[in-house]
């Protein structure tokens, strides 16, 4: 039991490192900050994700942050930063360039991509991905996005239309998958697990969609998530859609995530201590 409840831990922090992407809501100039908790197995607290976006005339910036928490340390030490910058023109946001450093455990994980304007990928990792390297891989690159770059475009796609159907192709650095959000209507939420927000949300459905024959596969003990659930909201003094709640579902059990606090633009809102 006490091995299960370790692994179920271990799949909880790797969720979010793998999601790696809740995108704050874009602000000209000053950048608008979000920090989400992330609970595990029997309410245990794994995880902080601290995210920023900015934008500037037509160019973005997002950066993550991920610490784990409590004895979440003992089981997986994770420390990573990622960042991607790019453009946006008209609907249309592209990526110029993603790196991110990953500290699990104490072994260095570095990917770097960058986005050419005909749709090419060229992705370089440390230590190297020689499958990566393949006229195979490259075809599968090309029209990717980054995990940060997907869910800001889904919360601008949400912001415009009102609706969460969307499906986005994904590199992260080692993984090709899609996104696919799918609309699940509305919902008034109450406070819980600590956080004290309540209101209208808009809920989407979330799915990832793994290409079978991509050649780097999951490695077994990434325990990342098939299938989740997030609540957006408008909050004060933002016109984009703010991630408040999410939920993802793996196989060794349900990971949830609550916003705890947004600044930022004129905007200071606190919804956990």
């Amino acid at each position: 039991m006490i091995r299960v409840r370790l692994t179920v831990l271990a799949a909880t922090i790797m969720v979010f490192a793998v999601l790696g992407a809740i995108a704050a809501p874009a602000a000209e100039h000053d950048p608008v900050a979000l920090r989400i908790e992330v609970y595990g197995f029997a309410g245990f607290h794994v995880l902080t994700n601290r995210t920023s976006l900015a934008t500037v005339g037509d160019r973005y910036w997002i950066t993550m942050d991920l610490d784990t928490r409590g004895i979440a340390t003992i089981f997986v030490d994770l420390n990573s930063h990622s960042e991607v910058d790019g453009r946006l023109s008209g609907d249309a946001v592209r990526p110029a360039a993603y790196h991110s450093d990953v500290r699990r455990n104490g072994v260095d994980r570095r990917y770097r991509i960058d986005y050419q304007t005909d749709g090419t990928v060229a992705a370089d990792s440390t230590p190297p991905l020689v499958a990566l390297r393949t006229s195979a891989a490259a075809n599968q690159l090309r029209g990717t996005v980054d995990q940060l770059t997907a869910y800001f475009i889904l919360e601008r796609h949400l912001a415009r239309s009102g609706t969460c159907d969307l499906a986005i192709p994904v590199f992260d650095g080692r993984n090709r998958y899609n996104i696919r959000f799918t609309d699940a209507g509305t919902e008034i939420l109450s406070p819980r697990g600590g956080q004290r927000f309540s209101g209208s949300t808009r809920v989407c459905n979330v799915t990832r969609e793994d290409l079978a024959d991509f050649p780097v596969s999951n490695s077994a003990g990434e325990g990342t998530y098939r299938t989740g659930k997030i609540w957006y909201a408008h909050l004060a003094g933002t016109s984009q859609m703010v991630p408040v709640r999410m939920e993802y579902d793996t196989e060794f059990g349900k990971v949830e995530g609550y916003l705890a606090e947004m600044s930022g633009s004129g905007v200071d809102l606190r919804f956990m201590d």
